[in-house]
């Protein structure tokens, strides 16, 4: 196996605990000497031990003049609830460290590499970084700009449509493109929707698979017009009432006895207003499941990191069927929103694309 082969390991390993590392990165760690994997192992939630010490650890003296794949800079500062990784490598005798990426944290950022070098280790970086660091994308933007990741996903027709003009959606796409949906859930800390969304398909915007991690619900309702009888009022986990109070304020302490939690806005909501009070929470991602009009509102605010729209091969047709984005057209094509690192992928019956918006 080459380091690229191993780094690409550790990737795998990482990803094993998507959705749940949250506010830290997803990292894996592979131990090798002699040509041989002695000891693997991944980071699983935030205060448990980091995958560096986890395989240090699991091989003892074994470690010392082995080879450390890992696939994000290990940690040397000491601001943080576990031990410098940093440190328990030197301690090990570890040879040689390969590393796919920097940290971008400032409290790392190339000062961990640094200090394996000071203390004779081989470091090697930059090692697979594309896959290393669209594996972390959500860590990367939030560690430097504290407001969470951002991924549109919408689920349409082959003629741009979300739901019939009786606002009928279900079910647009097969059930392996629903399975995807929540995983993908699963992979981020927050869900965000909208009144409109609600009071149409009452959905849970829940996980549902063996082991998943249901995310926080964000529910954007200007007016408190949520029903009380809603799902995302009776099942678990939290959710967050985006409001600016309305007509719906004498039903705060009805919301409040069911455990929902009230963010006020005045005037007209701001989306960038939005992600920074939810990085404030530590949300580090977020996936806006939502209308036509919350499409636009968030391409418009530009707050949009990634979409992912899947299609399916029908067509509703119609002036009067909801379309994947409202909002105000595009004067003109140059104004289009465009997509960078495009990926197009068969899900069942259905057409994955996803890509990141062009800044």
């Amino acid at each position: 196996m080459t380091d690229r082969d191993y780094i690409r390991r550790t990737i795998r390993l990482a990803g094993k605990a998507a959705g749940r590392t949250s506010p830290n990165p997803m990292v894996g760690a592979v131990l090798v000497k002699a040509g041989r994997i002695i000891a693997e192992d991944f980071h699983r939630a935030p205060g448990t031990p980091h995958a560096e010490a986890l395989v240090l650890a699991t091989a003892g003296a074994r470690a010392k003049g082995s080879v450390l794949y890992v696939n994000l800079e290990p940690c040397c500062h000491t601001r943080k609830r576990t031990p410098p990784c940093t440190r328990a490598i030197i301690a090990a005798g570890v040879k040689k460290v390969v590393v796919a990426t920097e940290d971008p944290n400032p409290r790392v950022s190339g000062r961990g590499i640094r200090e394996l070098r000071r203390a004779g280790i081989e470091v090697v970086t930059g090692v697979s970084e594309d896959e290393a660091r669209r594996l972390n994308e959500a860590y990367f933007k939030f560690i430097t700009r504290r407001v969470p990741f951002v991924t549109l996903k919408v689920a349409m027709t082959l003629d741009g449509k979300i739901a019939t003009p009786s606002g009928e959606s279900k079910w647009i796409t097969g059930e392996r493109a629903r399975r995807l949906v929540h995983r993908m859930r699963s992979s981020v800390d927050a869900v965000i929707t909208a009144i409109g969304t609600v009071a149409a398909d009452d959905p849970e915007l829940t996980a549902r698979f063996k082991g998943a991690k249901d995310p926080m619900r964000v529910v954007i309702d200007p007016e408190l017009e949520t029903p009380p009888g809603a799902r995302i009022l009776k099942t678990p986990p939290d959710t967050l009432i985006v409001t600016a109070g309305g007509k719906g304020s004498g039903r705060l302490d009805e919301l409040r006895d069911k455990g929902v939690k009230l963010l006020f806005y005045d005037g007209t909501l701001d989306l960038h207003w939005l992600m920074e009070r939810l990085g404030g929470m530590d949300v580090t991602s977020v996936m806006i499941e939502g209308g036509s009009s919350l499409a636009a509102h968030a391409l418009e605010d530009g707050v949009v990191d990634k979409v992912a729209f899947f299609i399916a091969p029908k067509i509703i047709g119609g002036r009067d069927s909801y379309p994947a984005v409202g909002g105000r057209a595009c004067a003109s094509l140059a104004d289009a929103y465009r997509l960078r690192d495009t990926r197009v992928r068969r899900v069942g019956e259905d057409i994955l694309v996803e890509g990141y918006i062009e800044r």
